[in-house]
């Protein structure tokens, strides 16, 4: 069958005399008066569509493990929607007694005192290390399954904290998904792969914008080398923009790193597509002073008009849960990302904002999802 829109493809489906209201119904008994009803429907084309093709049995199998898998992470992950996370990565190889263990352990339980989790792959070295110090009140490990004899490290083996995963992509999508931050310490092949592809996604717009932040030991030159070869072959060569390099902040302890992730929240709380306007959310408005600086000094960001800043007016119903929170909204050109944590930066400075009289804002977490295309 040649490739139809799902419109078409239902059109299709009912001449063949298959009869798609008998799903509707289906789908209206389990999800009632859900807004995700559409949705669900298009996935059952999407199956029909595969059935009635049935040209290849290794494909079945891998979207079949693909949903299941998707579908059990969803649902484990779910009770842990109201917290922050943040995702580890580094060397498995790392042994004990390097100062970058250490430092990865002092990570873990600095990032748990500001009520954290940590996410790691659930290995040895830099993971280990990370949830040693989180503790596993505070830890999540996705774990990767192996035709050989594998172990989880210590602190997440064994308890409801591991989430096993069969697909390397489906483990490297929540990942990314599942962090309101990411820090790399140095590692290997995985680790430079791990963190080039953060960036890509977050330089892209297909991820949401999160502090990147690289974690060396004191005079520890793995992550400055890197950034010197970015620089010097990348930005001189017009590969990046030069504000790319805003995507990641270097740091050479733990408290840093930790400072870097909650001034990031300080005041900007999270942000979302709502139409063709981008929408970040505040706990605290701008002063006027601060949002007509803003007009000039942030043009390039805009398609066209200006930022506006109001309260929750209503119109992104499914989120009134953050009905307490300020928006600033603008036609963002959806391009420059290392520009737009610039703004973020400044959204964050203390003295452009307005102090609010009310209680602090929970932390809850809530992002713009991974774009699909």
């Amino acid at each position: 069958m040649p490739y139809l829109p799902n419109e078409l493809l239902a059109s299709h489906f009912k001449t063949q005399g298959i009869d798609l209201d008998h799903i509707d119904r289906q789908l209206s008994l389990v999800a009632a008066n859900s807004p995700n009803l559409p949705l669900y429907r298009d996935m059952m084309l999407t199956v029909l569509r595969m059935a009635h093709d049935d040209s290849n049995r290794w494909n079945a199998k891998i979207t079949l493990q693909a949903l299941r898998e998707l579908d059990h992470a969803f649902r484990v992950l779910a009770q842990y929607k109201g917290r922050r996370k943040v995702t580890v990565f580094g060397s498995a190889r790392t042994p004990v007694e390097h100062p970058i263990y250490a430092l990865a352990r002092e990570l873990g339980t600095a990032l748990a005192r500001s009520g954290l989790m940590v996410i790691t792959g659930a290995g040895g070295g830099i993971m280990a290390a990370a949830h040693e110090g989180a503790g596993v009140d505070n830890s999540l490990g996705f774990n990767i399954t192996l035709p050989f004899e594998q172990h989880a490290n210590a602190t997440v083996d064994g308890t409801d904290k591991l989430l096993p995963f069969h697909f390397f992509f489906i483990r490297k999508l929540f990942f990314v998904k599942e962090a309101d931050a990411l820090v790399l310490c140095p590692g290997g092949f995985g680790t430079l792969d791990e963190a080039l592809e953060v960036l890509t996604l977050i330089q892209t717009g297909k991820s949401p914008l999160v502090p990147v932040v690289l974690l060396d030991a004191p005079g520890g030159s793995f992550w400055q080398d890197a950034l010197d070869f970015i620089r010097r072959q990348l930005e001189a060569n017009r590969y990046i923009l030069p504000s790319d390099l805003k995507l990641v902040s270097l740091v050479h302890s733990a408290e840093d790193a930790v400072a870097e992730i909650n001034r990031f929240y300080s005041n900007y709380h999270s942000s979302r597509w709502l139409k063709n306007q981008f929408v970040m959310r505040m706990q605290h408005p701008l002063s006027d002073a601060a949002l007509h600086e803003m007009q000039d000094a942030f043009a390039d960001l805009r398609l066209s008009g200006s930022f506006v800043q109001h309260g929750y007016s209503g119109e992104d119903q499914d989120e009134v849960q953050f009905s307490h929170l300020h928006r600033l909204v603008f036609a963002f050109n959806g391009r420059d990302q290392g520009r737009l944590r610039e703004l973020v930066d400044f959204i964050n400075l203390p003295e452009n904002r307005v102090a609010s009289q009310t209680a602090s804002v929970s932390p809850q977490r809530v992002r713009e999802p991974l774009k699909v295309t």
